[in-house]
């Protein structure tokens, strides 16, 4: 299972979105603290709507903790600053995907220490980043389609109608 984790987030909406399209691809959250927001705000349930409840959450006091309690892990990292394009590495299936918070990023000391997995999404340089749940899926979805969208829905089924043969 593939897992997204969150450096210190700062905005609920993000994180709600984020937690939603976790819950839509079976992909694992892991929040390091500090957080910009408590996660019963209304923001977050909003974003995430009604899937909440079904999200593989798990919280972290700080970066060394995440570690601690992930020894081994593969960790990419998110980053406006990498050399390698998200497109041009293999994800493999249990790796983790790290993103910074909205207003700095992942801190450069931690970058430094991982910089042959760090990663960025092509962009115009008159714009510092995108937005940091439109970023994760845009990752996400990559390293899913390397994974062939393992055990996820590949047709979609109308409401009222049936689709022609």
């Amino acid at each position: 299972m593939l897992n997204i984790v969150l450096f210190q987030p700062e905005i609920p909406a993000n994180t709600g979105n984020i937690g939603r399209t976790c819950v839509a691809t079976n992909t694992r959250l892991h929040l390091i603290e500090p957080l910009g927001f408590r996660l019963n705000e209304k923001e977050v349930k909003r974003a995430g709507m009604d899937y909440w409840e079904h999200l593989d959450v798990t919280r972290y006091i700080n970066y060394e903790d995440f570690l601690a309690k992930n020894p081994g892990a593969k960790i990419w990292m998110a980053t406006t600053k990498a050399k390698h394009v998200y497109t041009e590495v293999e994800f493999g299936p249990d790796d983790y995907i790290m993103f910074g918070k909205e207003s700095a990023g992942i801190p450069e000391e931690i970058l430094v220490e991982n910089e042959e997995t760090c990663i960025r999404i092509p962009m115009l340089p008159k714009i510092r980043s995108l937005n940091l749940s439109n970023s994760v899926s845009i990752v996400l979805y990559e390293a899913l389609r390397q994974q062939n969208f393992a055990n996820m829905q590949m047709t979609g089924e109308l409401h009222h109608l049936q689709w022609k043969e």
